[in-house]
């Protein structure tokens, strides 16, 4: 990892040990905003730690990289690295909340912000889970106040975030304003860093458009290299980007492998020079990269990591200089978890428990939603039938095929035998309703094909599909071309491309999700069940439930 390997805290400070001596035998504490102190050193030392894509997972325990997770102990782990740092800031990328676990979701991801306040997060730059709900709800996250439906579930009242909420890039219709401010600048010793935070361009596209209503998200590119004249301006040099876009590397925990790529990469190729570090999310992998002059990090997911990044700060041209960045593991084993926030995540697991615990059936043996090379999943195949068993009657839709979107499928059923609720909902956290409607058949082609360079050149968004429903396609023609509409039958009947059809998605779907937006054009809607419902009603109905059998879509090549 070029000069960073010299190893933590071995700061590079233009050659004056002295100096950095000096500064260190000051006053130490958390951290300090306040522009004071050390007058006469060279440079500032800061230290920035990271998460992203958390998605609510207060109380989740993972076994990677040793054993991770909760708030709890990342709360523990955070503190230990901030203790005798005299300048420390805590930054989110995104997706701190939404497809959150029952715990945390149940009550509208406010014990999420509620630990984050305790943990001592200074800025969340917002991701497009943030707005699953809407933008109203996510300004309720910010500022608080109660639910306007569920009111305060837990007794107490909900007073928001502590920590600021940026949003370089979503501009409010109506007024022509950011929804949030575009960046924050917080001054170190008389240095003062830009945080710049914001979401993907293609955030409408992943998100249910009615919890985008009223809002344009813009270029990432042209809206961050818009601000750094108007950063240099106050005299700032050093600027950081919170930005939930993604990419991937095929490197280990705190390298780059043989390069970073996908969108992430070219947007900070990109980014104006004067850009020093972007804190990346999105597609949970993680990473430390540089490109040209700037580092480029990520940290995984659901607070398995958070990165450890050690800069400094020259108070003469007020410029940073990346010195060590490290993806650090949130472990569980010989670390004191935080009573606070252990405290807290008790809390509402006592009150989520009743609904959390009540079991809704079995499997006979695992069951993933990892895809094979046809695109189709063994949870897939098993939450489509649910949707299809839904709405396949006279009274709830008479549909004879249901189609999922793979990204709403969350977690996996990893263990065979009983199957709580609050398994059940990790699977199918988002409350979509289902949507029965009425396609053709050429529609139903058309809906195929646009499974294909979707999000992006090269990838593909396989819809999970129900029994009966049966094609071929195949990956080496053109896209727009891939599926042979002569093999596509429901109960081995050639789909007419004329004819009409009951077709069952779910809401985010059904309102042109994923890039699905033949879906739009369906007629003779029918609303239906809350798509987690439909799923408890299947296993009650079923169970045991065996995986899905994945041989519903072919693959030639």
């Amino acid at each position: 990892m070029s000069s960073l390997d010299m190893g933590r805290r071995a700061l590079i400070l233009l050659g004056v040990s002295a100096l950095l001596a000096g500064l260190l035998a000051g006053p130490v504490g958390a951290k300090n905003d306040d522009g004071g102190g050390a007058a006469n050193s060279a440079v500032v030392p800061l230290q920035i730690l990271a998460i992203n894509d958390f998605h609510g997972n207060i109380d989740s325990a993972s076994t990677s990289f040793g054993g991770t997770g909760g708030a709890d102990f990342l709360a523990a782990n955070i503190r230990a690295r901030e203790a005798g740092v005299r300048n420390s800031i805590v930054v989110s990328a995104g997706d701190l909340i939404g497809a959150s676990p029952l715990v945390s979701a149940l009550f509208h991801d406010e014990p999420t912000i509620e630990a984050m306040n305790l943990i001592g997060l200074d800025i969340n730059g917002v991701g497009n889970h943030e707005f699953d709900e809407g933008p109203a709800e996510l300004l309720r996250m910010a500022n608080g106040g109660s639910h306007p439906v569920d009111g305060d579930q837990d007794g107490d009242s909900f007073l928001g975030a502590d920590f600021e909420f940026l949003a370089a890039s979503v501009v409010v219709d109506e007024t022509g304003n950011t929804l949030f401010p575009a960046y924050t600048v917080k001054n170190y010793q008389g240095v003062r860093v830009a945080f710049i935070g914001l979401p993907l361009e293609g955030t409408p596209t992943i998100v249910t458009p009615s919890g985008v209503a009223g809002l344009t998200f813009l270029d990432e590119v042209e809206t961050v290299n818009a601000l750094v004249p108007r950063l240099q301006a106050r005299n700032i040099e050093a600027i950081v980007v919170l930005l939930h876009e993604g990419g991937s590397s095929d490197g280990g925990q705190n390298d780059c492998g043989t390069g970073l790529t996908g969108p992430v990469a070219e947007i900070s190729a990109a980014l104006d020079d004067e850009v020093d570090l972007v804190i990346a999310g999105h597609t949970n992998d993680e990473f430390v990269c540089q490109i040209g002059n700037k580092w480029v990090t990520m940290a995984d997911t659901a607070g398995r990591l958070f990165t450890d990044i050690d800069v400094t700060l020259n108070r003469v041209t007020k410029d940073m200089t990346v010195q060590a960045i490290e993806n650090v593991a949130n472990l569980r084993s010989g670390v004191q978890a935080a009573p606070d926030l252990r405290g807290l995540i008790d809390k509402y697991t006592v009150l989520s428990a009743p609904l959390a615990n009540q079991v809704i059936g079995t499997i006979s043996a695992p069951i993933s939603r990892t895809a094979g090379l046809n695109g189709e999943s063994a949870l897939g195949d098993v939450i489509a039938d649910a949707q299809l068993a839904a709405t396949s009657s006279p009274a709830t839709g008479n549909a004879v095929v249901a189609f999922m979107n793979p990204g709403g499928i969350r977690a996996d059923l990893l263990t065979a035998g009983p199957v709580t609720y609050g398994e059940a909902f990790a699977v199918q956290p988002f409350g979509n309703s289902l949507v029965t409607m009425t396609l053709t058949g050429a529609h139903i082609d058309t809906l195929l094909e646009q499974q294909f360079d979707n999000p992006g050149a090269g990838q593909m968004r396989v819809l999970q599909v129900s029994d009966g429903f049966t094609y071929t396609w195949d990956a080496s023609e053109p896209t727009g071309a891939k599926v042979d509409s002569a093999t596509i039958m429901i109960d081995g009947v050639v789909v007419d491309p004329a004819a009409s059809y009951r077709v069952t998605v779910n809401s985010f779907l059904a309102e042109g999700g994923d890039n699905f937006f033949i879906l739009t054009q369906g007629t003779d809607r029918l609303g239906g069940e809350v798509d987690l419902d439909a799923l408890v009603t299947y296993f009650g109905a079923n169970s045991p439930i065996d995986p899905g059998p994945q041989n519903r879509i072919t693959r030639v090549d």
